[in-house]
């Protein structure tokens, strides 16, 4: 449903964008995730015809964006991060104008209006100033003009910026709604709202695709937390030959078990190779020189561990060449 091919957006001699490529499927949706002048916000404002590439290519419901954007118009529904609404108009007058622009045909307006007025819950204040809405309602708004024309894809830029925990609950139960329909991409700095309602994400750094995964994908932890009673230097020695292992640390406060303990406990943190899994190893390892096994445990990795690990990389290279997708 979206597919951008190596585009690239250059201010002079600074890269906002370096080659990004993705692909996002009908149905899916998506979190477009990245810390601040990360490039999001650009790549979102050329797949909607707001702002010309420099290079690269990109086509959204199968239309180019670059050579039919009115096609693609017709098939996008976006909303900005700063929600652009007239303050002196009333929104259902605000959204049949809307509507107009959108060619919705004019026999369809007035029921185009209402069902996405009730599907954004936002009858209550239709017939309101815009100028007098609060924050949420104007979000609401906002993702009624989105709807009007019964697109195929949907890009959010920060949908729930602003607004209160009771609001940004609403705005994500109406995205989960949304994704029945539609295809969404979803940018957000607010990390349990992509593993909320996302299916899949992928991080942008630097005006470069970081990494993208899959929620199922980042459950699969490659960190095993070990408590053990045996000599910490042995341990840690026969551990770091076995096969899938990438390393082997003290594990710290934060990521040791809770479980009390003897006071000769080793507590260690390993990182494995994706898709390895040398818990039955370690067991058989331990049971044979006779050191006693007292926890071993997955640890279950967060969208935000993820997002500090790839940033800080990132941070670090400095400038050095990365590549186009990473794992973690």
């Amino acid at each position: 449903m979206i597919k951008v091919e190596n585009l690239t957006k250059a201010y002079g001699d600074f890269l906002a964008l370096d080659r990004v490529s993705f692909e996002v499927g009908e149905g899916e949706i998506v979190g477009f995730l990245g810390p601040n002048g990360a490039g999001k916000t650009t790549t979102m404002r050329i797949l909607t015809g707001f702002l010309p590439a420099t290079s690269g290519k990109a086509a959204l419901a199968g239309y180019d964006v670059f050579t039919q954007s009115m096609q693609v118009r017709q098939n996008v529904g976006y909303l900005p991060e700063n929600n652009p609404l007239y303050p002196e108009m009333r929104v259902r007058e605000y959204l049949m104008f809307r509507a107009k622009m959108k060619n919705v045909p004019r026999a369809e307006r007035r029921r185009r209006v209402f069902e996405s007025l009730e599907r954004c819950g936002g009858a209550e204040f239709a017939e309101q100033l815009i100028g007098t809405l609060s924050k949420g309602q104007r979000q609401r708004a906002g993702l009624a003009d989105c709807l009007l024309h019964n697109p195929q894809i949907l890009i959010l830029d920060e949908p729930t910026v602003g607004l209160d925990p009771n609001q940004i609950r609403l705005v994500r139960d109406l995205i989960k709604d949304f994704g029945k329909s539609h295809t969404v991409l979803l940018s957000t700095h607010i990390l349990p709202e992509v593993e909320s309602v996302c299916e899949r994400f992928m991080i942008i750094n630097r005006g470069r695709v970081a990494a993208e995964m899959t929620m199922d994908e980042l459950q699969q932890s490659p960190f095993i937390d070990l408590e053990a009673v045996a000599p910490a230097a042995e341990l840690r020695a026969a551990i770091s030959k076995l096969d899938g292992v990438v390393s082997v640390q003290q594990a710290d406060a934060a990521t040791a078990p809770d479980a009390a303990t003897a006071s000769d406990a080793c507590r260690l943190s390993l990182e494995l190779k994706a898709g390895i899994d040398v818990r039955a190893k370690l067991h058989s390892m331990m049971v044979e020189r006779q050191w006693q096994l007292l926890e071993l445990r997955r640890r279950a990795l967060t969208l935000e561990d993820v997002f500090v690990r790839i940033t800080a990389q990132d941070e670090a290279a400095a400038g050095a060449p990365v590549e186009a997708k990473e794992a973690v």
